[in-house]
């Protein structure tokens, strides 16, 4: 079956993280993936699945050269460094754009191109400090909960790359003209904070944690402990499912009080944390499964792969050392997921050289000058 983006062929300059991964997203959708791996620097990952490899000594002329004549060949390219790297490497949007104007050249930082912070460091948990997001996150009085990396890293960072590096490639069929994608996590972030805003903007939305809706602070949308240490989560907002809920737990609507009653919730955290203890998650799991409540086993990232649901989707699969999930989004009714492949460390390096017709005499003095790996 052909995929929506098989025939274009997409550069990655190797890094970690919101880059590799919008570049396996790419490569799910069928497009060719080319991972430029720096000298000494390549550890496969499930994010590399897909794609081939090369290593390029980007630090000399030379490299960047054979660089630049494999963009070329390209319809895009994705580079993860500090803004000014590339630029010094001789392959920035400036340098790619003059032998191929219609190149997407996606940038993912964090902070972004552009600002006070732009050429310093920094990590998801950083980035998504100074958007509100992490400041929203776990108990009252505590420190903020780190949630993973995923909302800053994937969330605000890839998610936001693909989108603008598809439109930009759109728009390069349609006018012939490249675009730069300058894919900031934080400007991802903000934008993903919108809701809350508009919350906010609506007096339904507070800064204090565990006062609103969807931060724990109600007693039907939050997790609970169970009787062997594990947990449920609730997220019966709407009255129909919440009336499912305290029926499937046997609770008295009339006892319980109003859902929306803030002067009832202190006491309705303390009687439901009271109920999920009579029981062990998964006698809770079999109560819930299949019905209306919203209300869910909290699985740690091994059970996922056994959960009904995740299997009949095909949802993730062993392959290797690694698991990995299935390409998503679905097309049609492709749901049938191959088996992963890894690239080899710099295992495409023969059949670049030729698709770019370099003969053999240059191929070995690229090798020679260490520009290229054996």
């Amino acid at each position: 079956m052909s995929k929506p983006l098989s025939g274009y062929r997409i550069i990655e300059l190797a890094g970690i993280g919101p880059g590799p991964y919008a570049g396996m997203l790419l490569s799910d959708m069928g497009a060719e993936v080319i991972l430029i791996n720096r000298p000494g620097f390549a550890i496969p990952t499930v994010h590399d699945r897909g794609k081939t490899s090369i290593t390029i000594d980007l630090r000399k002329p030379e490299g960047a050269q054979v660089l630049l004549d494999l963009v070329a060949t390209s319809d895009a390219l994705i580079e993860g460094l500090r803004p000014g790297v590339v630029e010094r490497l001789g392959i920035g949007p400036d340098a790619c754009h003059a032998v191929n104007a219609k190149l997407v050249y996606g940038r993912m930082t964090g902070w972004g191109q552009t600002g006070p912070w732009a050429k310093t460091a920094g990590h998801d948990l950083n980035y998504i400090s100074i958007t509100g997001a992490l400041g929203a996150m776990g108990k009252k009085g505590e420190p903020p909960t780190p949630p993973l990396n995923l909302i800053g890293d994937y969330g605000g960072g890839t998610m936001f790359l693909v989108m603008g590096m598809l439109a930009a490639l759109l728009q390069a069929e349609r006018t012939g003209k490249g675009e730069v994608i300058d894919a900031a996590m934080i400007d991802g972030v903000n934008s993903m904070m919108s809701m809350f805003h508009s919350l906010a903007g609506l007096g339904q939305w507070k800064p204090e944690r565990e006062a609103n809706l969807l931060d724990g602070g109600m007693p039907f949308y939050r997790c609970y402990e169970t009787s062997d240490e594990k947990f449920m989560a609730v997220g019966c907002i709407e009255p129909q499912f919440f009336a499912e809920f305290l029926r499937l737990i046997e609770v008295d609507p009339a006892d319980f009080g109003g859902q929306m009653d803030k002067r009832e919730h202190a006491a309705q955290h303390t009687k439901l944390e009271a109920v999920f203890k009579t029981k062990t998650r998964d006698e809770w799991a079999a109560i819930f499964d299949g019905t209306d409540a919203c209300t869910s086993p909290v699985l740690d990232y091994i059970e996922a792969a056994d959960h009904p649901q995740n299997r009949a989707r095909g949802g993730l699969k062993q392959h290797g050392p690694f698991v990995h999930s299935r390409p998503a989004p679905v097309f049609g009714n492709d749901y049938a997921m191959a088996d992963p492949v890894l690239p080899a460390i710099n295992g495409a390096r023969a059949d670049i050289t030729t698709m770019l017709g370099y003969d053999a005499a240059k191929v070995a003095s690229l090798i020679a000058a260490k520009i290229l790996t054996e």
